[in-house]
């Protein structure tokens, strides 16, 4: 807790332009402190579906779709591995990203209500998804309880995620809707056991904007006042590689952000 504070202390001095202490090193000199993640349901949704159901394995590379919008339902994806985007067309005719799924998460709960694909889904990167038969899956679920209640829990997780998101885009000035975007993308990493003291997001700051409701502009100046600040520090010169030197100081910003 009296870390924290000091995270807390340190970023409002930063933000009302007070010098910052000296005490707080630049990215430079940070040690990257690991993200903490005592939960990983992503192993239990691939070992059900290993043990208990036939499913087809798709190789997958960057801008290959997993499902397109109007086709008929009839399977459910499960991320191997790799990284997917789901996108709607707008009325307006604009593409809208609507949900980022990593490993353990699954794609294609859209088309279940109506019978048809509600947003096209396609890799983000070299990824592997296993596909899986709906309605054989909900009569293996039959004689495998457990297998129902991991949809219902997937269909959970990411309505939640739906919720917060709706809230941040609602609620969170740019900055801070980064900088939360960036803790949830990280702490996702650290859940399923990737890397995360070197990140590369295999998304465009046009889509993060995107992603967010933001334009291109505000993306860029979120991402150098998040810098600036120290909160993530750039690997490379091109700005595609980054660390978070303290997660507990970004999410101290975003509550900051939040109530100022």
């Amino acid at each position: 807790m009296i870390e924290l504070r000091n995270h807390v202390h340190r970023i409002s001095d930063v933000s009302l332009g007070v010098a910052p202490d000296p005490a707080y090193r630049t990215p430079a000199a940070m040690p990257i402190r690991p993200v903490q993640a005592p939960m990983r349901p992503w192993r239990e949704s691939l070992s059900l579906i290993e043990r208990h159901m036939s499913f087809k394995r798709r190789s997958l590379h960057a801008g290959d779709p997993v499902q397109t919008a109007g086709d008929a339902f009839g399977c459910l994806h499960l991320v191997h591995f790799g990284a997917i985007k789901t996108i709607v067309l707008a009325a307006c005719g604009c593409q809208q990203i609507v949900g980022l799924h990593l490993k353990g998460d699954w794609v294609g709960f859209d088309g279940i209500a109506t019978g048809y694909s509600a947003c096209n889904g396609c890799a983000m990167d070299i990824s592997e998804i296993w596909t899986v038969c709906y309605a054989t899956l909900l009569k293996t679920a039959e004689r495998a309880p457990e297998l129902m209640h991991l949809l219902h829990t997937a269909m959970g997780s990411q309505l939640a995620r739906q919720h917060k998101w709706r809230i941040a885009m609602a609620t969170l000035p740019a900055d801070a809707r980064l900088a939360d975007f960036l803790r949830s993308w990280v702490q996702a990493l650290a859940l399923r056991d990737l890397r995360t003291d070197n990140i590369r997001l295999r998304l465009t700051r046009a889509e993060i904007g995107n992603y967010l409701g933001m334009t291109l502009e505000t993306v860029s100046r979120s991402f150098s006042r998040l810098a600036k600040f120290g909160l993530i520090a750039f690997d490379d010169k091109g700005h595609r590689r980054f660390a978070i030197p303290d997660i507990d100081a970004l999410v101290a910003f975003v509550e900051i952000r939040t109530h100022s």
